[in-house]
């Protein structure tokens, strides 16, 4: 290597991440993974045993991450949840609609979903996982907002994890569409949604313009 890392596994799993969100995984090959990435092919495959078991890992992976990133919105000690909650779907818009050609890692569900779901049973299930692991993150943060008044509609915890699932359903889809729309009325139609779902005064809550 031309280069020392820290943690050669998570450098490798980081420049993989980087080309798999634009190119797909079927379209990237092992090759420009260990060109990104400057390692060797022994060293890929110390750490991962094939290209599949590095797809599984990377998905792993981005879950662990996106979770921090959902935390670190949803989690705020000097907010009520309603405002935290929103300010999470609001960062679906800097994700989706930098540019045409950019997506970072929280649209890699969007990316690889339909792809491997046919191609992989592993990394189909880790994904399956994954969206779980989100949308009970988004069932605690609507029990919150039920327990500090931000969100009175909220009848009970039954309640909020179908409005967690339902929510998730929106987006994902609203992020879809404004792939192949290349503009984002597919969200601003999703924040609208989401307002009248969980009763929220759309005056308080501006779509970013």
């Amino acid at each position: 290597m031309k280069a020392e890392y820290t943690d050669v596994r998570q450098h490798i799993l980081d420049q993989g991440k980087a080309i798999i969100t634009r190119k797909g995984f079927a379209g990237v090959g092992l090759n420009e993974i260990l060109t990104a990435a400057d390692v060797p092919k022994g060293s890929f495959y110390h750490y991962f045993k094939s290209k599949e078991l590095f797809g599984e890992a990377l998905l792993d992976d981005y879950v662990a991450q996106y979770l921090v990133h959902m935390d670190g919105l949803l989690e705020q000690a000097d907010k009520l949840a309603a405002p935290c909650l929103m300010a999470y779907w609001d960062s679906w818009f800097s994700d989706a609609t930098a540019s045409p050609d950019s997506c970072n890692c929280r649209c890699l569900v969007v990316k690889l979903s339909s792809e491997v779901a046919d191609m992989s049973e592993p990394m189909r299930v880790a994904l399956r996982d994954g969206t779980d692991h989100i949308i009970a993150r988004l069932a605690l943060a609507i029990e919150r907002g039920a327990a500090d008044d931000s969100l009175p509609a909220v009848a009970d915890a039954a309640d909020a994890a179908q409005l967690a699932q339902t929510l998730y359903q929106l987006w994902l889809g609203a992020a879809m569409l404004t792939k192949l729309r290349r503009e984002p009325s597919a969200l601003n139609s999703a924040w609208h949604a989401t307002l009248d779902l969980l009763q929220l005064a759309p005056a308080m809550y501006p779509l970013r313009g």
